[in-house]
């Protein structure tokens, strides 16, 4: 019995399993990434090589987790757990190899204005040219991306680089196999960000942005 027919058991133990379970490990995802994929012959768990040296209990609630989403169910179990403090924890031994200058330079404005310099530097890249997803965070690779639409501009990156750095400060809380990342406590810290036009500005530059863009094709 391989981890992934354990944890569906473990999950599931009024359920007969009907379907075939996989479990593989593969060098083309980035560090403790993972999927799934599924039909009503087969599961087939894909998970970073870097799961193999985990404690096979944890892989157990990264795997329940995954299968949650397929069924679409809320529960919570204690390799869940385990799983959830894995990867919070996955940055305090995180050394940053991937440092962009000009993101190094928001990240200390940031850090010394909002976290009395206490927040320990993650790897931190530009993204696509994205106009939707202006910034995010990795907690399995402690890494900050930001897209590339805000590059030159200084105000509006500080205030997304703000945002992610909250998630790194934070973490998610987890409740009936859901993760929740926006929370009152994040939401009531962001507010904490000086210029409370920051939000129009953002705006009135996309939409200008987006109008360039288009005329481009004209």
């Amino acid at each position: 019995m391989n981890l992934a027919e354990k944890a569906y058991k473990e999950l599931y133990p009024e359920k007969i399993l009907d379907r075939k379970i996989e479990l593989k490990y593969s060098r083309r995802f980035k560090s403790y990434n993972a999927n799934v994929r599924y039909n009503p012959k087969k599961i087939i768990f894909s998970l970073s090589n870097d799961w193999k040296d985990v404690f096979g209990e944890i892989q157990i609630g990264l795997i329940q987790s995954l299968l949650l989403k397929i069924f679409k169910e809320k529960r919570k179990t204690i390799n869940m757990e385990l799983y959830d403090k894995f990867i919070k924890n996955i940055p305090k031994f995180s050394i940053p190899t991937n440092v962009d200058l000009v993101l190094e330079e928001s990240f200390d404005r940031m850090n010394k204005k909002y976290f009395f310099d206490f927040l320990e530097k993650p790897n931190l890249v530009w993204g696509q040219e994205s106009f939707r997803k202006l910034g995010s965070y990795e907690y399995a690779t402690d890494t900050i991306i930001i897209s590339k639409v805000l590059k030159g501009e200084k105000e509006l990156l500080d205030y997304v680089m703000h945002h992610e750095m909250l998630h790194k400060k934070l973490k998610f809380n987890s409740k009936n196999g859901r993760n929740y990342h926006h929370t009152s406590e994040f939401k009531k810290r962001e507010k904490e960000f000086e210029d409370k036009e920051i939000e129009k500005k953002l705006t009135a530059f996309l939409r200008k942005k987006r109008l360039r863009k288009a005329f481009r094709f004209f």
